[in-house]
């Protein structure tokens, strides 16, 4: 059993009974050894958790230009945001019954706002997306990616599960400015600092700082609702701090705990379907276009297939084969997802490595992403109280659960076989190094082959495995290939 199943739960699991309902039936609630009030606690974590994006998926997209200057509209990027990934958690949460939320893909919509719109139109470069997410749902269809996952050794998944562990632990301290990023002009090796110039200051961070250590007691003594429980009593915090000293707005960043003026805002669906989808070929030409959906699709691909594997392995969903039963509906919603995104002109949507912090809170099933998905399509029209909740007070859960899926996993890698602890040092290593899941999975992928070939082991090493390398190769060769073919 998980450490974070243990540490954030009662002590003792409830045994597997026979379904009490209709509802508990359809999620398998009892047979997970879950109850509706662990899945309700969980998908509201995960909102807490993941609400950020409603905020500033529109600040990135809009902060970029198409070729001909123009900017899409941040109030229908907001709608846009919180519609498809309320959609697509909701249809996670049903079809996939898995407790992994979705929303708009960090990443994959810096790519389509700052090189894909600025050498075509809006519609054409969410076009493109749209394009990804239908081959990635062929290539669930025909069962290939499934058995790309199926190909991932062991050892690997489980560094692809600490990796993630400590990337989304580095999410919640750069996020809660914990951490900053030195600026160039400091002329210095080191690349991050503590806090602001070395040293913690402000009230927004000792908020963090308190949230941190309130959600690790809590974890400690075992207490209901404890992921959950901190941040309620952090938002209040942070609010009444506020209210008192008088915090400047840029010092909390994208959300600002203070109450509302008002509650409701109306909608603007003006986004929602306003795309070309192969318009985009005829800016850039077939050869730039292909690489650019080749290049959305990757990301995509193997982001939400790590966090897949992460998320699962936590939540305990994992047969004895480290496999995820209905992994074909799992995968095949969040190909949807993405192409969800594109007809939303909101960018590509994906898994969210936020989900664990509902897993940490007891989700186990979709009805924790029904809760999820619900609140984000309630953000419609109440974002601006869904937007109270600074990420000061959610990112401890971040950090805490991430220690959790460390904690459980690191002693199951083959820490004496080079072949297989090389990779996994890579992988884990990389994805919160570089900010990438994908270029994590991909270090590692090349490695484990490069070493199994090299100690005379190539037979170990999955088919399927080689394909996947040779794709890796050029992903991180991209840039070579792009100049070599002439292509900007």
């Amino acid at each position: 059993m998980s450490t974070s199943a243990t540490a954030t739960v009662d002590s003792k699991q409830p045994a597997k009974i026979p379904p009490r309902n209709g509802l508990d039936r359809f999620f398998k609630i009892s047979e997970r050894g879950s109850t509706v009030s662990r899945e309700i606690r969980g998908g509201l974590a995960t909102f807490f958790a993941m609400a950020y994006i409603v905020v500033l998926n529109p600040i990135i997209l809009s902060s970029g230009v198409d070729k001909y200057g123009q900017q899409l509209d941040t109030g229908q990027l907001i709608t846009a945001t919180a519609l498809t990934a309320g959609l697509s958690t909701l249809l996670m949460g049903v079809i996939g019954n898995v407790p992994i939320a979705l929303a708009a893909g960090l990443g994959i919509n810096a790519v389509v706002s700052l090189q894909l719109a600025p050498q075509m139109t809006w519609p054409d470069a969410m076009g493109m997306v749209v394009l990804a997410g239908l081959i990635i749902m062929l290539l669930v269809a025909s069962g290939l990616r499934e058995r790309v996952m199926d190909a991932i050794p062991k050892g690997l998944r489980k560094a692809i599960a600490i990796g993630i562990g400590l990337f989304i632990a580095l999410i919640g301290l750069v996020d809660a400015g914990f951490i900053t990023r030195n600026p160039d002009a400091a002329h210095t090796t080191v690349p991050v600092t503590l806090g602001t110039g070395g040293q913690l200051a402000g009230w927004p961070v000792l908020v963090f700082v308190l949230g941190l250590a309130l959600t690790f007691v809590l974890i400690v003594r075992r207490a209901r609702g404890a992921i959950l429980l901190s941040i309620v009593v952090m938002t209040a915090a942070a609010i009444v701090i506020n209210t008192i000293v008088s915090v400047p707005d840029k010092n909390w960043g994208l959300t600002v705990p203070e109450i509302p003026e008002k509650v409701v805002g109306a909608p603007d669906f003006g986004l929602i379907g306003n795309v070309s989808l192969f318009g985009g070929f005829a800016e850039v030409g077939v050869v730039t276009g292909c690489l650019f959906v080749f290049t959305v699709l990757l990301s995509g691909f193997f982001d939400a297939m790590g966090t897949i594997i992460g998320v699962s392995d936590e939540a305990e969903l994992l047969d004895e084969k480290g496999k995820l039963p209905a992994m074909g509906r799992v995968l095949m919603v969040d190909g949807a997802a993405v192409a969800m995104g594109g007809a939303g002109s909101c960018s590509a949507n994906t898994v969210f490595v936020e989900s664990t912090a509902g897993v940490g809170e007891g989700a186990r099933t979709g009805l924790a992403n029904v809760v999820t998905g619900g609140l984000f399509l309630l953000a419609l029209v109440f974002t601006p109280l869904a937007l109270v909740v600074p990420s000061q007070a959610a990112t401890p859960a971040l950090v805490c659960v991430g220690f959790l899926i460390m904690a459980s996993n690191v002693r199951d890698i083959e820490w004496d076989d080079f072949t297989v602890a090389v990779p996994a040092f890579l992988t884990l290593l990389m994805m919160p190094f570089t900010y990438s899941i994908t270029n994590g999975i991909g270090i590692g992928v090349l490695a484990f082959v490069l070493l199994k070939t090299a100690s005379g082991r190539v037979r170990e090493v999955p088919p399927l495995l080689h394909g996947v390398a040779v794709l890796f190769l050029v992903y991180f060769l991209l840039d070579p290939i792009q100049q070599a073919l002439g292509v900007k």
